[in-house]
């Protein structure tokens, strides 16, 4: 598809004559136009609460503690047993069947400690 010198100046305008032509001899062009304009993607903000739960299990290696908890409203948690990421330095001192409080983030979909003590 060609644009005439006015479309050249104004990109907004080459584009509304795209999608009006969007269906060029069978061919759609709207996603070769659509690829070349900056796409900006909102990333989510990480989500925080506190809680308390029971120690469940530990893999200080792969950073990872298992804990059972109560319901946790705010990040729309039911009572479970869950496996949260955390940096290995916050589990000293921590072991299995230890009552914690502990603040969970949630950022992308995964689950992590920022903060753990025993209860």
């Amino acid at each position: 598809m060609r644009f005439s010198y006015p479309f050249s100046r104004h990109p907004a305008a080459a584009l509304r004559v795209a999608l009006s032509r969007s269906w060029h001899g069978g061919w759609l062009v709207l996603p070769v136009l659509a690829a070349a304009l900056p796409v900006q993607v909102a990333q989510a903000q990480p989500v925080q609460a506190q809680a308390t739960g029971q120690v469940v299990r530990i893999d200080a290696a792969a950073g990872k503690i298992a804990i059972r908890h109560g319901a946790i409203g705010k990040l729309d948690l039911p009572a479970m047993t869950l496996v949260y990421h955390v940096a290995p330095a916050l589990l000293k001192g921590i072991a299995v069947g230890d009552r914690v409080d502990f603040t969970a983030e949630r950022t992308g979909g995964q689950y992590r400690l920022t903060e753990l003590k025993k209860d």
